[in-house]
């Protein structure tokens, strides 16, 4: 039987998913690709990704197109005009398939009826494209992000705002993180260029590689057999940071999905590590990362918070905390972010985020290391929950990091480097 599947109605309806009902989009995204094939699931994926990157901007292109905006009902039209905009502004799509493909999702979506709405409003936008231009319009059109989060990142950084909106706007590179407890860098660099794809190496982590263009993993030399494991170069400095040592007590708090917990293994592999999330279906891919990786782990599902609820009368030599936080530096990976977000929720994770980082210190042994990291750009998160915390315990002492201040390492996401990050390493006396 023909497949008569519409991938634009498809990314029209997984956009309505993020935007009026608050889902993330790489949880709703991988189940609609489960069925597809790797072509489709590839156009998928840059369809909703790109209509949630360009969002205000599509957003204002339809609002001058049209009378009034779509609603009710009638709102996933509203998004399936962006994702034809969408095509026709910013994708290679020949304009003639983008077209007929966007009108025909009409169908799929049960709205046969506004067929000739949708391709009026498209070939109105096709004859008047050149006019659409975001110099002259208010900073959350011009720079694709809320208006209180601009007003955030001006405030921390006033110099650099403008950059950091651009990267955060950017495609995100892809990092591999290569496990030495098989190969070196170097000579699976050399198998990973036998294979026809190139990299380059960074003096950051001796076992990161950047690919020029991203690949399926299947291409990975070794993939399956767990020769390497694709991490953002910010995420791999956690591990590096933490420094791990063999027979030691490491426990990992936030751990899921498990890219740090596997590194700190491949560090020191006869460590005893302990994996902690409070989320059981994504402690489940801790458990599928390390099983790829042929490495072993202690899994617990619990609050961080509470420790005494889910460990016994256990210490440890040393501690990541990769806390949860507002996620402001991976908005490249995730720009589904700024629309989830609310200015709000940034008071009420530095709470948690405190909340944690005393319940995890109380586990950590005199002359022990505990790691704070964020994958968040916002003082409130990072460098001020530090200094308070320092502050508050005589018993802290904070190792200033390369590159690093008496309040932490505040890396910025860059279009060749790494995501956004923010480590603070304390000592406990």
């Amino acid at each position: 039987m023909k497949n008569t599947v519409n991938l634009r109605g498809i990314a029209a309806q997984l956009v309505e998913q993020v935007i009026d009902k608050g889902q993330s989009l790489s949880t709703v995204l991988p189940q609609a690709q489960r069925q597809l094939a790797d072509k489709d699931r590839a156009l998928l994926q840059e369809l909703s990704f790109g209509v949630i990157r360009f969002l205000p901007q599509l957003d204002h292109i339809i609002l001058q197109l049209m009378d009034k905006p779509m609603k009710g009902k009638q709102r996933v039209i509203h998004y399936l005009l962006m994702v034809g905009i969408y095509q026709l502004r910013h994708t290679r799509v020949p304009p003639h398939a983008a077209l007929a493909e966007t009108v025909q999702a009409a169908v799929s979506l049960k709205r046969h009826s506004l067929k000739g709405l949708i391709n009026g409003v498209l070939r109105t936008y096709q004859r008047r494209q050149s006019e659409f231009t975001f110099e002259h319009v208010v900073d959350s059109v011009k720079y694709l992000h809320p208006s209180w989060f601009i007003n955030r990142i001006k405030a921390a950084w006033p110099d650099g705002w403008a950059s950091i909106l651009d990267a955060n706007n950017s495609r995100p590179p892809m990092w591999l993180r290569v496990n030495t407890l098989h190969h070196t860098r170097d000579d699976w660099l050399n198998l990973l260029q036998e294979a026809g794809i190139s990299a380059t190496t960074t003096p950051l982590s001796p076992q990161a590689l950047c690919l020029e263009k991203p690949v399926g993993v299947t291409l990975l030399p070794g993939f399956q057999a767990g020769w390497v494991t694709v991490q953002d170069l910010s995420a791999q400095r956690c591990s590096l940071y933490l420094d791990p040592q063999p027979g030691e007590k490491i426990l990992d708090i936030c751990a899921a999905p498990g890219g740090k917990t596997t590194h700190i293994l491949e560090l020191a592999n006869n460590a005893e590590v302990t994996a902690v999330d409070i989320d059981e279906q994504r402690l489940s891919r801790v458990a599928e990362n390390l099983e790829r990786l042929k490495l072993t782990a202690r899994l617990i599902c619990g609050d961080g918070r509470y420790p005494d609820q889910w460990l016994e009368d256990q210490h440890f030599d040393r501690i990541l905390l990769d806390a949860p936080c507002s996620a402001t530096g991976v908005i490249r990976r995730h720009p589904d972010i700024k629309w989830l977000r609310r200015d709000s929720d940034i008071s009420e994770l530095a709470i948690l985020q405190k909340e944690i980082l005393e319940a995890a210190w109380r586990r950590l042994k005199s002359g022990g290391t505990l790691l704070y990291a964020t994958c968040s750009i916002l003082p409130e998160e990072n460098s001020r929950q530090v200094a308070d915390f320092v502050a508050s315990h005589s018993d802290a002492r904070h190792v200033i990091l390369p590159g690093g201040t008496e309040q932490g390492l505040q890396v910025l996401p860059s279009e060749l480097g790494g995501d956004g990050f923010f480590y603070a390493k304390l000592i406990k006396h």
